[in-house]
């Protein structure tokens, strides 16, 4: 049986429920799926694998590709949920270790509770894809910055929202979402668009002119930076180191 994916919001966080036999063959789909769940930016995503049976081990790395990316960003926790008895030992094997499981939903939801990584704040806005929107999202940036005590960040974190609007003006032309977000180490700043078209760190030397730049940019300022797909679009992201006070 191929591999199901579902998705369900519990009110606290997001459960992706894994359903089938995985084997090599279904790992591109399900990483993908996953990611996309992760781009929703939840607090935590569960994920349910009560109903999954594995065809082959290897293909449970795809869990750790996935944790990873959400690590990277949003900082969301992810834990696995639930496990068969048969998967639940692979998953204790020293490849896979480091990735949190939890006998139950419910398990999951009580570490959750104690965990500073699930503890989001968060400003975001739909904008349209005309050049004020630029200034709307420096305006957005600074608030967040500010609410949140982060005045050394606003620069870097304005430059990094204006040029990823700007390229979504420019590229996507879509409607967008931006969303600025603290959680325990890093200021994210990630922009939603409708265009699937993925995009990557610069190659090449710079264009001579100011049009293209901006990618270059981000890279120079961000900390680390990336695009992931999301249900209608992707998300280009953006990382500032939270300063130690």
């Amino acid at each position: 049986m191929a591999i199901e994916y579902g998705v369900d919001f519990n009110g606290l966080h997001l459960i992706a429920t894994v359903s089938g036999a995985l084997g090599m063959t279904e790992v591109s789909g399900l990483y993908t799926n996953m990611v996309k769940s992760v781009a929703e930016q939840p607090d935590a995503l569960l994920v349910d694998l009560s109903r999954m049976v594995v065809t082959e081990p290897l293909a449970l790395a795809v869990f750790t590709a996935a944790n990873r990316q959400a690590t990277r960003w949003p900082g969301t926790p992810m834990v696995l949920c639930a496990p068969q008895q048969a998967t639940c030992e692979l998953l204790n094997g020293p490849p896979f270790r480091h990735l949190a499981v939890a006998d139950s939903l419910a398990a999951a939801c009580d570490r959750l509770a104690g965990d500073p990584a699930a503890t989001v704040l968060a400003l975001s806005d739909d904008l349209l894809p005309i050049r004020g929107a630029a200034r709307h999202a420096r305006d957005l940036t600074t608030e967040a910055c500010l609410r949140w005590d982060l005045p050394n960040l606003v620069g870097p974190a304005c430059l990094i929202a204006t040029e990823l609007v700007s390229n979504v003006i420019d590229h996507a032309h879509t409607m967008m979402t931006l969303n600025v977000s603290l959680r325990s180490r890093y200021l994210h700043i990630a922009v939603r668009d409708g265009s699937p078209e993925q995009v990557g760190p610069p190659i090449g030397p710079p264009p001579a002119t100011g049009r293209g730049r901006g990618l270059l940019l981000v890279d120079a300022t961000a900390q680390t930076w990336g695009c992931v797909p999301s249900a209608d679009g992707k998300v280009v992201w953006a990382s500032l180191r939270r300063p130690t006070n």
